[in-house]
């Protein structure tokens, strides 16, 4: 979904790329007004993307609650639609609005696999739907309806601990890829702020010689002519190593960019900060 929050980042980004372009192209500062202005462009769907993990999250938790209390009502011998209605009385703070709809539709007569299957639409939750279906399937074939939520319940419990150990037993291998990448960073400073430089002054010392001639003339009389280059190769590892990082801490591309996104600012931010410009 497109937001109007969206656009207007979008637009900004585009003004000052173009602002970029015109007063800045042939500085040193271009590269890295086009960087700002792709952050300033994409910064609202990178932080409700960061707000939608957050809630999705948040939802399955409180499902787990949810499916809990209907085992317990369904244990007492209540049938579902009316467990349903008993256990919507409760407070389960952002599905409240969602279980709340729910028991109005059982209540309402419309089929129980109907409002259920209506309420794990809306959430947009993979793991509350893959639940949900489990669930009509059940109730469909004439299993026993608390035996079914029961294994619900274990499921759930059992995704998120995979999910957690997961992220336990990669976090060390994150850590590491940030820690290379500002390696890679702190080598391209060295590269540029003293070994270029001096290889240019022996450049300049040996004249005519075999480093005069050959490295003098492509590029060490003028270091500063490779620091967009430069600035080139960390974005593009930036963003694979973000990519790389995502896809094995979350198992998706779209964390990834996440991690593309703050690797990226932070080598632009680093290579400003001390060089005073790209």
């Amino acid at each position: 979904m497109i937001k109007p929050s969206y656009i207007i980042s979008s637009i900004i980004g585009l003004l000052l790329a173009g602002l970029d372009y015109y007063y800045l192209f042939s500085t040193r500062y271009f590269t890295i007004g086009i960087v700002i202005s792709i952050i300033i462009a994409i910064i609202w769907p990178l932080l409700d993307y960061v707000q939608e993990l957050k809630r999705q999250r948040e939802q399955e938790n409180i499902f787990l609650e949810f499916s809990r209390n209907l085992v317990e009502a369904i244990k007492s011998g209540i049938p579902l639609p009316k467990a349903i209605l008993n256990v919507s009385k409760k407070d389960y703070r952002s599905l409240n609005k969602l279980i709340k709809k729910l028991a109005s539709q059982v209540e309402l007569g419309i089929p129980v696999r109907t409002a259920l299957w209506t309420f794990a639409n809306t959430t947009n939750n993979t793991v509350i739907k893959r639940s949900i279906n489990i669930m009509n399937e059940a109730e469909r074939s004439g299993g026993d309806i608390k035996d079914v939520l029961d294994n619900i319940v274990e499921s759930v419990l059992q995704i998120k601990k995979l999910k957690e150990e997961r992220k336990t037993g990669i976090y060390g291998q994150i850590m590491q890829g940030y820690f290379v990448y500002i390696l890679f960073i702190a080598i391209m400073l060295v590269l540029q702020l003293w070994l270029f430089p001096k290889l240019t002054s022996i450049a300049g010392t040996v004249g005519t010689g075999i480093v005069g001639t050959t490295i003098s003339g492509a590029t060490l009389q003028n270091p500063t002519s490779l620091d967009n280059t430069f600035f080139a190769l960390l974005m593009i590892q930036g963003f694979f190593a973000g990519i790389m990082i995502g896809k094995l801490s979350e198992g998706t591309l779209k964390q990834g960019l996440l991690h593309s996104f703050i690797l990226m600012t932070l080598a632009a931010v680093i290579i400003t900060t001390i060089k005073g410009g790209i």
